[in-house]
This record gives structure tokens, C-alpha cells and sequence, in this order.
């Protein structure tokens, strides 16, 4: 991940992404309630949702996407197995690259 400690980076990706939603109320309002919906829990658990949104962020390579969905998982309960076995969908999807990116969702989970 990059500088500072995966809690520090997490806070600053939602400082942004604050910042953001001030700037773009309207299409945040939206967002958060595409968020809501697609995190709600139903046949999957709310943790399980969070850990296939860590292994697509994991896949598609965005650093804040892997910390903010690792964080929700754990919230919801997700244990470090179930994070593991999303991550090795997220690396058959997304090849060498997402083994790198993996290895940071796994930092993450360790650290928050």
C-alpha cells in the first residue's frame, strides 16, 4: 500500500472521498445508496458481499477500494480464512498482478 500505516491510509481515503461527496452531493446521495444496496445483506451475508468487493477490488487494482472493503468485511465479521478464499477468486481473475494486490488486502485485514 502506499505511506503510512493501512488504518492512516484508510482515513485519508475517506477524507477524500468526504471531500468528494462535498463537491458532488447530488451523485454521492446516488452512490450511497448503490453502495447500500449492493452491501445489504440477503442470500449472501453482508461479510461475504464486502469480501467479493475485496476480491474485485483486488482484481481491478484499487488500493482504497481494498482498504475500505476489508475494513467493512472484518466489521461484518468476515474472518481472515473467508478473506483468503476471495482472494484466490480475485488472483485466478486477475492474474500476477492481483497476487500483488492480494498480498495488500491481506496486510490490510492484519492490520485493521
Amino acid at each position: 500500500m502506499s505511506d503510512g500505516t493501512p488504518s492512516d491510509q484508510l482515513k485519508a481515503a475517506k477524507m477524500r472521498m468526504g471531500a468528494f461527496a462535498k463537491s458532488a452531493p447530488d451523485l454521492m446521495k446516488g452512490f450511497a445508496a448503490v453502495s447500500a444496496a449492493a452491501t445489504k445483506a440477503g442470500h449472501f451475508s453482508a461479510a461475504d458481499r464486502e469480501l467479493l468487493a475485496v476480491s474485485i477490488a483486488v482484481a481491478t487494482r484499487c488500493e482504497d477500494c481494498i482498504l475500505y472493503h476489508v475494513e467493512a468485511a472484518k466489521r461484518h465479521g468476515a474472518d481472515e480464512a473467508s478473506l483468503i478464499e476471495a482472494l484466490e477468486v480475485a488472483v485466478e481473475m486477475g492474474g500476477g498482478p492481483a497476487v500483488m494486490y492480494a498480498g495488500k488486502a491481506l496486510e490490510a485485514f492484519r492490520a485493521l
